[in-house]
């Protein structure tokens, strides 16, 4: 569902042309050769889902429960999307989001659970991580100026073809031609937990999301002519009623200061959901609040069954719940010019 709402707030954005990590759903997850392994549980069942996400903090609380006569000891995983591999050129002189700065905090019935963060290379979702750390390589190995890093530099050309053959490099399109790893690094914030033989248990997760956007950008009538726009707008499910109040808010802009109107600007916040249906069932009750940071900001994202609950904060309640995608949230905001 789409909602339209004008405002006016000033917003520190992550960087101009790179989407944020999407951050996750829990699922449960299992040692698999090479690394973490996503598997289904069917002992446990989800019994509801409270998220809130904002731009500023993402809050989620679970209830879980073991619906079998056993205790069951598993590895639980909330993973955080892939970093793409080969993407220098889209990265430019960016950085890999530093993940410290999630301030990641987890509870297992209100107390502070122990984690651990596990990193993984994919290629085509096969998972490389021990043959690429048995050639020394790093997993993460972005290098923040859209070169191939000093690893890459070293190989022959002989060697370089024989890994592109292999899968683990490839050769970047355009002029360039640039040889960079191919794996996507996929990292997961993980913890051992014991589900008791017919308890409920409650786990909390809160973090700041590492926001993605752009300013004065996507959403202009210009960039609407672009061959991407329809991709663009279909991600978030932006409708003619959404433009409208855009373009009135940038119309009203520039007619209270023709001299220097206010610079719009975009936030991007991703949250995978899909991976809620790794558990028992469907999740039996599910609510999700977007906040929108002021009130006359505008928001948009894919969810039917939307409520507005406050100036500020949008509602959905679902009962047994199959999340089929993942949420994708675009926030436009404007703020002043010197």
């Amino acid at each position: 569902m789409k909602h339209t709402q004008t405002a006016c707030t000033a917003i520190a954005l992550l960087g101009a042309a790179m989407a944020a990590p999407a951050l996750a759903n829990d699922s449960e997850a299992a040692i698999a050769l090479g690394g973490i392994e996503l598997v289904q549980n069917n002992m446990i069942s989800m019994d509801s889902e409270d998220l809130f996400i904002s731009a500023d903090e993402v809050r989620v609380a679970y209830r879980f429960t073991n619906r079998s006569a056993k205790d069951i000891e598993t590895l639980a995983s909330f993973p955080l999307p892939a970093i793409p591999g080969g993407l220098g050129p889209w990265y430019g002189d960016g950085q890999i989001p530093d993940l410290s700065r999630l301030d990641f905090r987890t509870t297992i019935d209100g107390k502070p659970a122990k984690l651990t963060v596990i990193e993984k290379a994919e290629v085509n979702g096969r998972d490389v991580t021990v043959r690429v750390k048995a050639l020394g390589w790093p997993v993460s190995w972005f290098t923040g100026e859209g070169s191939a890093p000093d690893f890459v530099h070293k190989l022959t050309p002989a060697q370089r073809d024989g890994y592109i053959k292999e899968g683990l490099l490839r050769r970047e399109r355009g002029a360039s031609g640039v040889v960079l790893p191919a794996w996507d690094m996929v990292t997961h914030v993980t913890r051992r937990q014991t589900f008791l033989a017919g308890k409920t248990v409650t786990v909390t997760h809160r973090y700041v999301p590492i926001t993605g956007g752009s300013v004065a950008g996507s959403l202009y009538p210009e960039a609407r002519k672009y061959p991407d726009w329809k991709d663009y707008a279909g991600r978030y499910c932006i409708d003619k009623s959404f433009l409208a109040a855009f373009d009135s808010r940038e119309a009203l802009n520039r007619k209270n200061k023709p001299d220097s109107p206010a610079i719009n600007s975009e936030t991007w916040i991703g949250y995978v959901l899909s991976s809620g249906r790794n558990w028992r069932g469907p999740i039996k009750q599910f609510r999700l609040v977007i906040d929108k940071g002021k009130p006359g900001n505008l928001v948009s994202f894919c969810m039917d069954g939307v409520k507005k609950i406050s100036p500020t904060r949008f509602e959905v309640r679902k009962t047994n719940f199959e999340p089929k995608g993942d949420l994708e949230i675009v926030i436009a905001q404007w703020h002043e010019t010197d």
